[in-house]
């Protein structure tokens, strides 16, 4: 089978199903991605990029639009030369975030196209306006409405579509959702798992932790609003002056992936940092930057109390991550966050906005006052009945390139 993907962030979510492709005798795999210096065992990488940036001054409800038309024009082209060099694909795989997959068929109009869609953006009941204390101005909803021109676009393109979560696929119109399968891409719970051996120690220092010590694992790809980095942040002056023996990790760069950035290049570290002052005993709490995929199993192989905040926005792979790794969640009580976690049964829910009740919640799990073996437990079986890699999400993929390819037959 030949199979063609496109992801600028080769590989992104299409890590587990290149590498099985490729690995797979008989299969030809290419990967137009915009990412360099990167592979697969098996796939064969092409780099483009746009052959402009987008037009200086265009109106900012379209700098989105225009910049995925320039990735789908670049894509197009490289379609092309692969076609005139003889290599026509089975199947289609691309993201379409970025715009890059909207003209595939234009190039193969009898290869099926599976499309993966993370987010329809609201503006309401999802991240916009989920903070009250945000000012809203009437150019949101306009703004929002257009920032959709992409999704649309790439509705009407593919054959199929791949919703995540089916959170995230409710998001979409009615009309399209019929045609969105919701098939996440998976966990690897034999690679992350619980190691009730695991020791962490900290870079630069002395301290080594085990999986018995008091400690506070929080994790981001940034450290930034959205993903509620200073609500857990001023939770913890009063974790740690009720938990003497406390240590919190803090995985996350000082970027902004989602949502508006600080002024003059302030990170939200530092400007939380300044607000608690000396309410914080920074002895025990370790920023850890970005840091290799085998050091962030570990950190969760080690931690007590797991916390992650999210809006109602794209869920994270970390959250289910920590609870293959066996962590206690606690996650905030948000839509995306509910779809996997059930306060009592296999974690715990908070108040996004509470760091009251986020620190309370933590300093129950450090003293040991929840069933914390029975909802570590059940958070593990969890994600080996929904997200398990290789025995639920990769064959629901691989079922899915089936079913996009059988659909593409009968409209020949």
């Amino acid at each position: 089978m030949k199979v063609l993907f496109v992801h600028q962030n080769f590989p992104g979510q299409y890590q587990h199903l290149a590498r099985y492709l490729g690995a797979t005798s008989g299969n030809e795999v290419v990967f137009i991605t915009q990412r360099q210096n990167a592979s697969l065992p098996g796939v064969r990488t092409i780099v483009y990029k746009p052959r402009r940036p987008v037009t200086a001054g265009i109106h900012h409800y379209l700098r989105e639009t225009e910049a995925g038309v320039l990735n789908a024009q670049s894509v197009a082209r490289v379609a092309l030369e692969l076609k005139r060099s003889g290599f026509v694909p089975d199947v289609m795989l691309g993201h379409n975030g970025w715009g890059e997959p909207w003209y595939l068929k234009e190039v193969f109009p009898n290869t099926p196209l599976i499309g993966y869609f993370e987010f329809f953006y609201r503006h309401h009941g999802a991240d916009v306006g989920f903070d009250l204390h945000e000012t809203q101005i009437f150019n949101t909803g306009p703004r929002i409405r257009t920032k959709n021109v992409g999704n649309l676009l790439g509705l009407d393109a593919v054959d199929i579509g791949q919703c995540p979560m089916q959170w995230q696929k409710s998001l979409y119109p009615e009309p399209y959702q019929s045609n969105l399968h919701v098939v996440h891409e998976g966990i690897d719970t034999e690679r992350v798992a619980p190691n009730p051996h695991a020791r962490f120690r900290i870079p630069n220092s002395a301290v080594e932790l085990t999986a018995g010590d008091e400690v506070v694992t929080y994790v981001a790809r940034n450290l930034e609003p959205y993903r509620g980095f200073p609500n857990f942040m001023r939770s913890l002056p009063k974790v740690l002056a009720s938990r003497p023996n406390a240590h919190v990790l803090i995985v996350g760069g000082d970027g902004t992936s989602y949502g508006s950035g600080l002024p003059n290049g302030q990170s939200f570290r530092q400007k939380i940092l300044d607000e608690l002052g000396d309410s914080l005993d920074l002895r025990r709490v370790h920023f850890l930057g970005k840091v290799p995929y085998q050091t962030f199993v570990a950190l969760l192989q080690v931690s007590r109390a797991h916390v992650y905040l999210t809006y109602p926005f794209v869920l994270s792979w970390s959250m289910l991550e920590a609870m293959s790794a066996g962590c206690l969640v606690i996650g905030s009580r948000t839509a995306p966050v509910e779809e996997v976690i059930r306060d009592g049964e296999n974690g715990l829910l908070v108040d996004f906005f509470s760091p009251d009740e986020i620190a309370e919640r933590v300093i129950q799990v450090l003293a040991g006052r929840h069933k914390c073996t029975v909802l570590r437990e059940n958070a593990r079986r969890t994600i080996l009945e929904k997200y398990d890699l290789r025995r639920i999400c990769l064959p629901n993929q691989l079922r899915l390139l089936s079913l996009a390819r059988d659909k593409a037959c009968r409209h020949l």
